[in-house]
């Protein structure tokens, strides 16, 4: 199928009208008669699929015998249509994350195991996305492209208060990548802590997300295929964490301080 074709019934248009108005895109302006012949669409249907791309606003029609189809300019079409699909994905993306939000205050046991790095990843995006206030995390180690996702969730999110405590280094791919720079050249608030293998993230005192791996016998290198995380949703449990985190911030705080 035509790229362009494919495009067209991508934002609603059925395989006749985006038959007719690539057709029309090269014509620019013609009879049913022409764009039934250079399109291939039957003279039965013409008639009807021109007046289907006219209400749809794709093209114009002149009158006269017998009537003229004027294409209407693919950077006006397409662009419009863009900012309304675009319009309707939010929309729904506000609807649907209040559906399973509320969907997710019903679960009986808030407790979830995430296998995978790629998954791991998305879903601490996701609790950065519902964050309201704070995010406060534990950065043992990073997986490869984690630093980058979390620094542009982070930068979405520019209302969010963000602490981190971190290992200096870690190795992806047999590099030695400097956490502490990473973060705090992106204006990300990040200090130095003697932190395990272990990663924390916990948003607004209220969900939780540990993360766990396995690491090469050097201890230098993540092994993505053990990795697994711990999606915790118990408040008391996410709260107690918080408090302990802001108890650690605060000693390194005044160390360095004194000093």
């Amino acid at each position: 199928m035509d790229e362009n074709i494919a495009t067209l019934k991508g934002i609603g248009l059925t395989m006749y009208e985006a038959q007719a108005y690539v057709t029309l895109t090269s014509l620019i302006q013609g009879t049913a008669d022409e764009v039934s012949k250079n399109s291939g669409i039957p003279r039965s249907k013409i008639y009807d699929v021109l007046k289907k791309l006219n209400e749809k606003n794709f093209i114009e029609v002149e009158d006269g015998r017998p009537l003229t189809y004027i294409v209407k300019s693919p950077v006006e079409v397409l662009n419009r249509e863009k900012e309304r699909l675009n319009s309707e994905i939010d929309d729904s993306i506000s609807r649907l994350t209040n559906i399973y939000e509320n969907g997710m205050s019903q679960v009986q046991a808030p407790i979830w195991r995430i296998y995978g790095v790629e998954k791991i990843i998305n879903q601490e995006v996701e609790i950065i996305k519902r964050a309201k206030n704070t995010i406060n995390m534990r950065i043992g180690f990073l997986f490869d492209g984690e630093g980058e996702a979390l620094i542009n969730a982070f930068k979405a999110k520019k209302s969010l208060k963000v602490n981190i405590l971190a290992s200096p280094t870690c190795y992806i791919n047999n590099e030695e990548i400097d956490i502490i720079r990473m973060f705090k050249n992106e204006g990300i608030s990040i200090q130095k802590a003697d932190i395990p293998f272990v990663k924390v993230l916990i948003s607004d005192s209220k969900e939780m997300m540990h993360t766990y791996t396995k690491f090469s016998e050097d201890k230098r290198e993540v092994l993505p295929e053990t990795a697994i995380g711990i999606w915790n949703k118990y408040e008391d449990v996410a709260r107690n964490y918080d408090e302990r985190f802001v108890n650690q911030l605060e000693k390194i705080r005044k160390k360095k301080m004194k000093k």
